[in-house]
């Protein structure tokens, strides 16, 4: 585990993001390896299904992801703070609200499924079951998900970014093997993926449980024994519960965007699925050093050392722009190399690398706006980056995306992403530099 309450904070951020960098790749491998295999073993109307029911699937868990954001702050700030005894009744109430929270979620999405597919303007036909066959099974698996989320945001919280990587590596495997021999040699097509993602993140889930109450001894796997304490999940909520709602109207606008792209056909469809996945992979660097930069804030927040909140923000901008700009300039020149390793189809190909070709010049304003709400955030803030990420994802990204639809048609649908990520910058940056989320911690406080 790394205290990040002392030493250079360029070092501690860049060294803590290193491993949660190597392990947002073995994430979105799960997303990926089920592209690229329905993609060449199954074809464009399975691609278009596993792509376009991601955003369904995240609205559903949004409240519960927003919550364990909130409980990682929290444990961070303990963990600043050496209070030994709270880190572990954070970590009891934090597995009770897990397994209590998986249960309505899965029914309610089993529920839904469907609905939200209508909803979305998702293809009669093949790409409609396929949807509904492959969300539904994600829903039944819904308590691995929760609970490897969860596992990696506690171990995060405790400055231990290594751990939570070694059991997504395994899963990853699992997950690959599980793919071949369920799509390839079974051929059981979207639902054989679906199969091989939860299968994967449940062992993750019990790998991490198990290494939390065995090796750091921080808790206990019986139930009568869990401590839940109402006070630890009401500051939990208050921190995390406007980012689990970010996280949801981001999705329904997302869900509005999607049916625009919907509208289009499948293969409009299959080319916004994989520049996705390839945006995903872009992303991660910024990901990385924004939840490292979320634990380094919580423990310093803890420890009271807000001036070093201070130099661990201007070093996460530069080192996140800096990186952000490479990668960019790498997806834009290689974007059709990219997209041909998902697909042979030409149309697909020359649609997704249109894409990519309006989203990555604009990419570095993600990392200044993530960067920024991610500070916020860690110093128990949450009003802001809500308001500065409802701007950009719901009131500026989605009307803008049906706008530039109207005026330019559906290939500059893209250039709506940047314009987002500007509004919200105007508000969160402001916020940052006024100093004023500093008084929680202390009346008067230089920037």
């Amino acid at each position: 585990m790394i205290n990040m309450t002392d030493g250079r904070p360029s070092r501690l951020i860049a060294r803590f993001s290193l491993p949660l960098l190597a392990g947002n790749v073995l994430q979105q491998m799960y997303n990926l390896v089920d592209s690229l295999v329905v993609g060449n073993f199954v074809g464009k109307e399975a691609l278009a299904a596993v792509g376009s029911t991601f955003i369904l699937n995240f609205l559903l868990t949004s409240l519960f992801s927003g919550l364990a954001l909130g409980i990682t702050i929290v444990v961070s700030q303990f963990f600043g703070a050496g209070n030994r005894d709270k880190i572990r009744a954070t970590i009891d109430t934090a597995y009770v609200t897990a397994i209590a929270g998986a249960i309505p979620v899965t029914l309610i999405g089993l529920a839904v499924t469907r609905p939200l597919l209508h909803l979305v303007n998702t293809p009669a036909g093949a790409t409609m079951e396929m949807s509904a066959t492959y969300l539904s099974i994600l829903f039944i698996g819904m308590i691995g998900t929760f609970g490897y989320n969860l596992n990696a945001g506690l171990l995060q919280g405790l400055g231990d970014s290594v751990s939570s990587l070694v059991f997504l590596a395994i899963a990853t495997v699992l997950n690959i093997v599980l793919d071949l021999v369920f799509v390839v040699s079974f051929g059981w097509g979207v639902a054989g993926v679906a199969w091989a993602t939860i299968i994967s993140q449940m062992v993750s889930f019990l790998l991490g449980a198990v290494f939390i109450v065995r090796k750091l001894r921080l808790t206990t796997l019986h139930p009568s024994e869990l401590r839940f304490e109402p006070a630890i999940l009401g500051e939990a909520i208050r921190i995390g519960l406007p980012t689990g709602f970010q996280n949801m109207l981001f999705s329904l606008g997302t869900m509005a965007i999607q049916r625009l792209i919907n509208g289009h056909g499948p293969a409009f469809m299959a080319a916004y699925s994989i520049s996705g996945r390839i945006d995903s992979l872009a992303f991660m660097p910024i990901a990385s050093f924004s939840s490292a930069v979320t634990t380094f804030t919580g423990q310093n927040v803890g420890a009271g050392k807000l001036d070093r909140v201070r130099r661990g923000f201007r070093a996460t901008h530069l080192m996140s722009g800096a990186i952000c700009l490479t990668v960019s300039l790498a997806v834009t020149l290689s974007a059709g190399f990219l997209m041909s390793l998902f697909t042979p189809d030409p149309e697909v190909i020359a649609t997704g690398v249109g894409v990519l070709h309006r989203l990555m010049p604009t990419y570095v304003l993600l990392s200044v706006l993530f960067i920024t709400n991610s500070v916020l955030r860690g110093a128990g803030e949450s009003a802001w980056p809500f308001a500065a990420s409802l701007t950009s994802f719901l009131i500026v990204r989605m009307p803008s995306a049906y706008l530039f639809n109207w005026l330019f048609g559906k290939g500059e649908i893209a250039w709506c992403y940047g314009f987002g990520w500007i509004f919200g910058i105007m508000i969160a940056v402001p916020r940052y530099l006024s100093g004023k989320w500093k008084q929680r911690y202390q009346g008067n406080a230089e920037i």
